[in-house]
C-alpha cells in the first residue's frame, strides 16, 4: 500500500490534517523530486519497453517478464504518483473526483504487486535456465498466459485497500478540503491482519523465492565454473549467464530496498494507532519521504539492464542514429546484428 498520507488504521478524519504545515514547508524540495522521478522513470521505462517489443532477439520469458516489470512502474509513473503527488501537497485535498480515488488506489497497490510477482517470476524463470539448460524455453503464449495471471492476482490482492478507500467531501462542514483515504471503520483487527498478511505475501515470500532461486543459481554457477568442468563454448555460455544472473539480482535487491522503508512505516503505523513511536507531526512528512524512495525504484531498471545488457545498449544507439539520420535506416539493422539471443 503506498498511497499517502495513508492513515490507514484511524478512523478519525482530524489526524490527517497533523503535521502537514510541517510537510508544506518541504514543497520545494518534494515536487521537483517528484517531477524528476516522473520524468526519468516514464522515458526509461517506454524505452525499455519499446525495446523488448520491437526488437525479436529479445523476445525470450525473461525479458517479456521484465517488460512486465516496466509496464507496471511506466503505468504507476503516469497515474498514481503525480496524483498521489499533489494530492499530499495541495492544501484542497484530493481534486480528481470520486472515480479517480478509487482507481488510483487500486492500480498503485496492483502495480506494486505485479513488480514483485515479476520479479519472483524471473527469478523461478532463471533458474530453470541455469538447472536445465537444455530444457526448452517457455513459449511466448506461456509468458503470456504468466503475465495476465500476475496482473489478476495483483488486483485481486489490491482490491481490499481500494474497497475501503473513502472519497470525504469536508467542504459541507465548513473545511475547504476533500479527502480520499483507506479507512477500516470500526475494522480496526481486519486491516492489522491484512496488512500483516500482504507484507508476508507480496513482499516478504516473494522476495525470499528470489534469493532462495538466485543462491541456486550462483551454486549451479560455482560448480560449473571448477577447472575442467567445461569446454569453451559452455564457459562462453556460463559469462553470459553469469552477466544475467548479476543483473537480475541487482534489480531485485534494488527494489527490495527501495521498498524497505515504506514496508516498515506502513506496518508501525498499523501497531501503533495511537503514534507512540512516531509523533504524529512527522507522520505525513515520513510518509511522503518514504513514499519517494519507494517510487523511485520505478527509475533504477531501464538503466540497470542497459549498462549490463548489449542488445538495450546497441538498440539505444540505433534508435539515436535512426533519428538523427533518417536517410540511413541500415545502419539501425547493422547495430542490431550485433546482438545475442540470451
Amino acid at each position: 500500500d503506498a498511497q499517502l498520507p495513508r492513515p490507514g488504521n484511524t478512523s478519525h478524519p482530524e489526524d490527517l490534517f497533523a503535521g502537514l504545515e510541517l510537510l508544506l514547508r518541504f514543497k520545494p524540495l518534494f515536487l521537483p523530486l517528484y517531477c524528476l522521478l516522473v520524468a526519468v522513470a516514464c522515458l526509461g521505462n517506454a524505452f525499455l519497453v519499446g525495446c523488448i517489443a520491437t526488437n525479436k532477439k529479445l523476445h525470450n520469458a525473461t525479458n517479456f517478464f521484465l517488460g512486465n516489470l516496466s509496464l507496471a512502474d511506466l503505468l504507476m509513473c503516469l497515474t498514481c504518483v503525480p496524483l498521489t503527488a499533489s494530492y499530499a501537497f495541495e492544501g484542497r485535498g484530493w481534486l480528481f473526483g470520486r472515480a479517480m480515488c478509487h482507481a488510483v488506489a487500486l492500480l498503485q497497490a496492483a502495480t506494486f504487486y505485479v513488480s514483485v510477482l515479476s520479479l519472483a517470476a524471473i527469478a523461478v524463470d532463471r533458474y530453470v535456465v541455469v538447472a536445465y539448460p537444455v530444457r526448452q524455453r517457455i513459449a511466448p503464449h506461456y509468458c503470456g498466459l504468466v503475465v495476465a495471471t500476475i496482473w489478476a492476482l495483483a488486483l485481486a490482492l489490491a482490491a481490499p485497500p481500494a474497497w475501503h478507500t473513502s472519497y470525504v467531501d469536508l467542504r459541507p462542514i465548513g473545511h475547504d478540503s476533500i479527502i480520499c483515504e483507506e479507512f477500516w471503520r470500526h475494522m480496526e483487527r481486519q486491516r492489522l491482519v491484512y496488512s500483516c498478511a500482504m507484507l508476508l505475501l507480496s513482499y516478504v515470500v516473494p522476495l525470499l523465492a528470489v534469493t532462495v532461486s538466485y543462491c541456486s543459481i550462483s551454486a549451479h554457477l560455482r560448480r560449473r565454473s571448477l577447472p575442467g568442468s567445461a569446454n569453451l563454448s559452455q564457459a562462453r555460455w556460463d559469462k553470459t549467464k553469469r552477466k544475467t544472473f548479476l543483473l537480475l539480482v541487482v534489480s531485485a535487491l534494488v527494489f527490495a530496498l527501495c521498498w524497505l522503508p515504506l514496508q516498515v512505516l506502513n506496518l508501525l503505523r498499523d501497531l501503533d494507532p495511537d503514534f507512540t513511536l512516531l509523533e504524529k507531526r512527522y507522520v505525513n512528512l515520513a510518509q511522503v519521504s518514504c513514499h519517494l524512495v519507494a517510487m523511485s525504484s520505478a527509475c533504477y531498471n531501464p538503466f540497470i539492464y542497459a549498462s549490463l545488457h548489449r542488445k538495450c545498449r546497441a538498440h539505444l544507439r540505433g534508435s539515436i542514429r535512426h533519428s538523427l539520420l533518417p536517410d540511413a535506416p541500415g545502419q539501425l539493422v547493422s547495430s542490431l546484428r550485433t546482438d545475442y539471443s540470451q
